[in-house]
């Protein structure tokens, strides 16, 4: 019986701990308020609770309150039910005067037990003036104009850094601020900055934009984010990133004149507002002279190495992966340096990236595998692979090895070759005493002079041909070198294949119905396109030195034209696919029918 009852008390012990523990009490309100504006001040609990006290709060009036109030819901997830409660309280405050000001925790008890409530910060700035018979003449005459004050509706593109190394990343937020008084129902002809100069990476927002309180110039506006973009600067010095466009369409009250009767038959028009921001400069410094382990790596990054095994057999594939992780440039680092034996046959690194880009920076890590194959058997060693990172916190290089790698190589059932090892390397068979050979011996069948192959006819003839197919030969080697030592010939000739497999990609998101993906490969196949054809980096390239170039190579405006419409409605649909007009379908056909104008067109 005893038994019984301490397992019972056992049990009951931590479920009273564990409720008593999850006794949640909030406080919550707006971040920012104005002199003498109302707002509600909420405290959530979910447990019911008593004697609820309120802090002191001498810069705000307390105009009513606490209005309780109580909810619940009830969940079934594999057959438990589970119940939560939530009761409220609810008090409406009124700011009296500006600044920054903190709510202390509320209290309030639970089963005789006491429990505190987080604290609040609430900034207060100056109120708005009420409009004058004069304003109100003034706000109808821009009504009637369709007019947007500057100070009521802009964009900004704020950047987390201003000084930064070359290849150190950038946050760049496109932010809109749009004041209480202005409704706006969406928006028109967005206008991307080019970033040129930059290598960027986008990040991933909501199509749907989510505005927030905040305060800018001590004045409140609804604040949404347009775009975030992470930047990686490819040039030195200062680089100036072009303004953000876009065109806001307003919602406006149109009034003819004043009367009685103005309240019952006022009517409403939708404006087009343009915005621009300012364009904004970045000073960029070059990075510390490098060492020779160094492969373009910036960040905060890590290294290692591993080799898929170490006992082998002669004509065996193996394996060596080399990975980079952290938090940086990874997309732009390139394979390390790994000196392998000289009786290895090793192929290029397969590159594989598990990355992701959010505010923080580009994350993840980068992975390059060296496929090898040992050709003979014996003992190996891989020295230690070196690699270097520049760290922008630091301003300094980071150094790591990995260790070296021994290989004990067998020989294989193929392999006809003698066994070698690592003390000693293939050297050619050369002759030790050539003062003596060895005397043949036997017969030897003695020809006439006129008999002999050697002089004749058609040893001469046989003769002249070989040097004539060498002449061929090497005639069409020197062409072919020629040709491959032209890289940007090479780029030139497969642009139009590249650029079709890319648009090949485009179309299998367009059959899975992937928009952004859709919409960012039909972009990456006509700049990547461009960038090979013109001889641009893809990170110089923006529209106005590719419509000059085009313009150059003697391209039709027409199809120029339609160059630019593509570019813009792709860019368009990617911050907003709602407000794109015709079917994708539609734009893919286009893609592929301008693809192939440019082919013809750019000489």
């Amino acid at each position: 019986m005893i038994k019984k009852i301490l397992v019972t008390l056992m049990l009951l012990i931590p479920a009273f701990y564990a409720g008593a523990d999850s006794v949640r009490f909030n406080m919550s309100g707006p971040n920012v308020v104005t002199v003498g504006e109302q707002f509600r001040l909420s405290f959530t609990l979910n447990e019911r609770g008593s004697d609820l006290q309120m802090p002191e709060i001498p810069n705000f009036d307390i105009l009513m309150g606490p209005s309780t109030s109580q909810s619940s819901s009830i969940q079934i997830i594999n057959g438990k039910t589970t119940q939560t409660v939530s009761f409220s309280y609810i008090f409406i405050l009124r700011a009296k005067e500006e600044g920054t000001f903190t709510i202390r925790p509320a209290s309030i008890k639970v089963d005789g037990k006491i429990y505190e409530s987080n604290e609040l910060k609430i900034q207060v700035v100056k109120g708005q003036k009420p409009a004058t018979s004069q304003g109100g003449q003034q706000e109808q005459a821009a009504a009637a104009s369709g007019s947007i004050n500057k100070e009521d509706l802009f964009v900004k593109v704020e950047l987390d850094k201003r000084r930064v190394f070359k290849g150190e990343q950038i946050l760049a937020t496109v932010k809109i601020y749009v004041a209480p008084n202005v409704p706006i129902t969406s928006f028109n002809d967005v206008k991307l900055p080019s970033y040129a100069g930059f290598w960027t990476q986008e990040i991933d927002i909501p199509n749907q934009i989510s505005f927030t309180r905040e305060v800018y110039n001590n004045k409140i506006y609804q604040v949404g984010i347009l775009k975030k973009t992470l930047l990686f600067p490819q040039q030195t010095g200062k680089i100036t990133i072009d303004p953000f466009e876009i065109t806001c369409l307003v919602r406006q009250r149109v009034r003819q004149q004043r009367s009685f009767f103005d309240d019952f038959f006022d009517n409403y028009r939708t404006i087009e507002a343009k915005v621009v921001s300012d364009p904004v400069n970045i000073q960029v410094k070059d990075l510390p002279n490098p060492p020779a382990s160094f492969s373009g790596a910036v960040g905060n990054l890590k290294f290692s190495a591993s080799l898929d095994k170490e006992q082998l057999k002669s004509n065996e594939a193996a394996t060596l992966k080399v990975t980079i992780s952290g938090n940086g440039n990874l997309r732009l680092i390139d394979a390390p340096k790994v000196e392998f034996p000289a009786d290895f046959e090793v192929y290029d690194p397969k590159t594989n990236e598990s990355l992701n880009a959010t505010s923080n920076g580009l994350t993840g890590s980068k992975t390059f595998e060296y496929l090898f194959i040992p050709r003979f058997a014996g003992e190996y060693t891989i020295p230690a692979i070196q690699f270097a990172s520049f760290d922008p916190a630091s301003g300094k290089y980071k150094y790591d090895q990995s260790k070296a790698f021994n290989l004990q190589v067998e020989k294989g059932s193929d392999d006809q070759s003698t066994t070698v090892t690592s003390a000693y390397s293939k050297e050619d068979v050369r002759f030790i005493g050539k003062d003596i050979r060895f005397i043949k011996q036997g017969q030897y069948k003695l020809k006439p002079k006129e008999s002999s192959f050697y002089g004749s006819l058609s040893f001469y003839l046989i003769y002249l041909g070989a040097l004539l197919v060498f002449a061929i030969v090497a005639l069409v080697y020197r062409k072919k070198l020629k040709e491959n030592a032209n890289i940007q010939l090479i780029r030139n000739k497969k642009a139009n294949k590249v650029a079709r497999k890319r648009l090949k990609a485009a179309a299998g998101h367009l059959k899975q119905n992937q928009d952004e993906a859709f919409y960012e490969a039909v972009l990456k196949a006509f700049w990547g396109y461009l960038s090979d054809k013109l001889s641009i980096p893809v990170a110089d390239l923006n529209r106005e030195n590719a419509t000059e170039s085009l313009k150059k190579r003697q391209v039709s405006s027409d199809t120029i034209n339609e160059f630019i419409q593509i570019v813009d409605t792709c860019e368009f649909a990617r911050y907003a696919p709602s407000a794109v007009g015709g079917t994708k379908d539609e734009l893919f056909q286009q893609a592929a029918s301008l693809m192939g104008k440019l082919e013809k067109q750019i000489r």
